[in-house]
């Protein structure tokens, strides 16, 4: 049986810095968004890719990294209570008879919206899957692609984990199921060095040296399932002799890759796999439909974050004048009673 329709005037599709400053600027407007990304958390490649390096152009901010600045659009926005819908990847958008769209996920998610803004960066940030026979049926409940760091620590105590990956986020997630109470963490990699900060390294050295953390170097070959449940991991170590790992909970790093994926079947002009806009408010050539950040282009586009706060500014306002069908009066947030009370101030 379908799920039902969830009615609204705005759909974000994309949860990184330029989509969570989208949704604060369609609330200054008193717009609620729905979020939609493909990732199980928000900040998109900024966190994925750049969540420790630092970012200097920031327009009032002189330092931060990736992650800071997500964090701090997250409290910017908080007092909008946007909806999330997150590790969902928008598989449908179709226009409706009533002048909106019916925009929708392989998970059964159907959202009927007045308005859509695509913010997909470069694509929807899938992560990397491994390629083995029979691991489907074990998604989410033991087999985990790049969990949010939050919902990590819950996941693994009390069970043996291994994760598997050699770049920061797979050190930092052995590290975060050590300190969780996990039974036991194997770090799991084709060879025995990693690519994380220093201070991650000299951690992770320090709970080998107790046991708190096992490092297996081999390679993947098959799994084990008993009783429906995944049981165990076959591998190959680096002398090609087969290893068996037990494990509970599997948690996979292996990276995240961009994927313009349903965006190009939607009937949008495209100008070499990017969504071309007008410079008023970043307009598709669909009514109603917005794209701002790297998604879009339009002569001297900039890929730059900062730029995308603007096209989320002006994507705003044509959104807001055409629900209202009227045009709409610029306000500023320092003496404005009503942009006031919506942000709780």
């Amino acid at each position: 049986m379908p799920s039902p329709v969830v009615a609204a005037d705005a759909v974000v599709i994309g949860a990184g810095p330029v989509g969570l400053f989208q949704v604060f600027q369609l609330g200054l407007h008193g717009i609620h968004a729905h979020v939609i990304d493909a990732l199980p958390h928000v900040g998109g490649q900024c966190v994925e890719l750049y969540g420790d390096k630092p970012i200097y152009d920031i327009p009032g901010v002189p330092h931060c990294t990736g992650r800071s600045l997500v964090q701090q659009l997250q409290q910017q926005i908080a007092p909008f209570a946007p909806t999330l819908h997150l590790g969902q990847q928008v598989a449908t958008l179709a226009r409706t008879p009533e002048e909106g769209f019916l925009v929708g996920t392989p998970s059964g998610l159907r959202i009927e919206t007045r308005t859509v803004f695509i913010a997909a960066g470069v694509g929807a940030f899938v992560p990397r899957t491994l390629k083995l026979d029979g691991l489907e049926p074990h998604l989410g409940r033991q087999l985990h692609y790049h969990p949010d760091a939050t919902a990590l620590p819950g996941l693994a105590a009390g069970h043996h984990a291994v994760v598997h990956g050699g770049d920061e986020p797979a050190v930092a997630a052995a590290l975060a199921c050590a300190d969780s109470g996990a039974a036991s963490v194997v770090l799991l990699h084709r060879r025995d060095a990693f690519q994380a900060e220093p201070v991650l390294l000299e951690r992770l050295q320090a709970l080998r040296d107790t046991g708190r953390i096992r490092v297996v170097a081999a390679q993947i070959t098959g799994q084990e399932t008993q009783d429906g449940r995944l049981a165990a991991l076959q591998l190959i170590d680096p002398e090609g002799a087969p290893q068996r790992l037990p494990l509970d909970q599997l948690f996979v790093y292996l990276g995240i890759s961009p994927r313009l994926g349903p965006i190009a079947d939607w009937g949008l002009a495209l100008e070499r796999k990017q969504l071309s806009v007008d410079t008023e408010a970043f307009r598709t050539s669909e009514r109603g439909i917005f794209a701002v950040g790297d998604i879009n282009t339009y002569p001297g586009k900039r890929k730059l974050i900062l730029c995308g706060f603007h096209e989320a500014t002006l994507a705003a306002f044509g959104a807001a004048e055409l629900l209202s069908g009227a045009p709409v009066a610029l306000q500023y947030t320092t003496t404005s009673t009503k942009l006031h009370e919506r942000l709780g101030v």
